[in-house]
């Protein structure tokens, strides 16, 4: 007789497959719409470079097409990638183009390719070719007004991380791979894979002085254009590493990263980081933030307190301009402030 079968439950597992994709739009308005018609076959106006993934693009817009005669009757709009010539790498997104109804600033996509397209040097445009056929769109009092037409572009370029960033690392060094879109991110990177006085025998860079932590958010950034998640660090943390970052921004001419760690410090200040965070601003030439940092001090009620902490004492040494800044606008803001109460008095 046969054994019974026992049936045992089914074990179930699961896995995700997701690229990281960065993603933007970008408008872009042609005035004097007739003044371009027989502009001539094949030849586009350019949109100015936006960046998107940490490259740079541009929107061609063909206004008697893009090329051949069977073209002619049709307006042709490609997306273009600008920075190809600084390496070989493809670059892939998927992408969709529009106009925008200058009524109600809503966009209509008229061309959506659904596969990724590959740019690169050797094809650095892609779009569409009979994007709208040009009687059409002079018939539209929406998408033609006052002689403009607007152009709407979507894109998400799939990020792709170099495969050797960080080769090796310790605490305090981090030896990194060349990667050509180092050098179009940061004009020192660029100095230092580039420039006349780089190390021609040298296939990589060393990194001195920073946390991997921290060159690692950089590197983020160069390929995303958006700072890592920083959900799972407590405030504390997160206001400390966003400080490093800052001086990482700062220190590889990072602008827009910089000013991005700016804004945050603004929102995050208090009577025991106030000082420290000041004398950072300072030290890195943020004159936004210190601005807000020196607002905060002589408008806060607690000005005593901050004056006795220790982040207080390491400014008035590190940066003591800054102190004699702070006691004159503390000193104005008193006077105005006398000056107010007396007026009402006599009132």
């Amino acid at each position: 007789m046969a054994a019974p079968h026992i049936y045992k439950p089914v074990t179930t597992t699961a896995s995700t497959c997701a690229l990281e994709t960065s993603r933007g739009k970008h408008v872009f308005k042609i005035a004097g719409y007739n003044l371009y018609k027989g502009h001539g076959v094949g030849r586009f106006i350019r949109s100015s470079t936006f960046f998107v993934g940490g490259r740079g693009w541009s929107i061609r817009y063909y206004p008697d097409g893009h090329a051949g005669n069977e073209n002619r009757p049709f307006v042709s709009v490609y997306l273009e990638l600008m920075d190809q010539k600084q390496g070989t790498a493809e670059v892939r997104a998927v992408y969709n183009l529009g106009l925008v109804d200058q009524l109600n600033g809503t966009s209509k996509v008229l061309f959506n390719p659904v596969v990724p397209k590959a740019f690169s040097r050797a094809s650095p445009a892609w779009g569409a070719r009979w994007f709208i056929r040009r009687t059409e769109l002079e018939a539209s009092s929406t998408f033609l007004r006052d002689d403009t037409i607007v152009i709407e572009c979507e894109i998400s370029v799939i990020v792709t991380m170099p495969r050797r960033v960080p080769m090796w690392r310790s605490s305090s060094r981090i030896r990194l791979s060349v990667h050509v879109v180092l050098a179009t991110r940061s004009p020192v990177f660029k100095a230092e894979l580039c420039g006349p006085l780089r190390d021609k025998e040298r296939q990589n860079i060393i990194v001195e002085d920073m946390q991997p932590t921290v060159f690692s958010a950089l590197l983020h950034f160069i390929y995303t254009d958006s700072l890592p998640s920083m959900d799972d660090l407590h405030r504390g943390e997160n206001r400390e590493f966003v400080k490093y970052l800052l001086e990482a921004a700062d220190r590889y001419a990072m602008d827009r990263m910089k000013i991005i760690c700016e804004s945050i410090l603004c929102k995050r200040l208090d009577l025991d980081n106030v000082a420290a965070t000041l004398a950072l601003a300072d030290q890195h030439q943020c004159h936004k933030l210190k601005d807000v940092c020196i607002q905060f001090i002589i408008s806060s009620n607690g000005i005593e307190e901050m004056m006795a902490s220790q982040g207080y004492l390491y400014l008035k040494r590190a940066c003591p301009g800054v102190t004699v800044e702070i006691l004159e606008k503390a000193s104005k803001s008193s006077k105005i402030e006398y000056t107010e109460r007396s007026l009402d008095e006599l009132d």
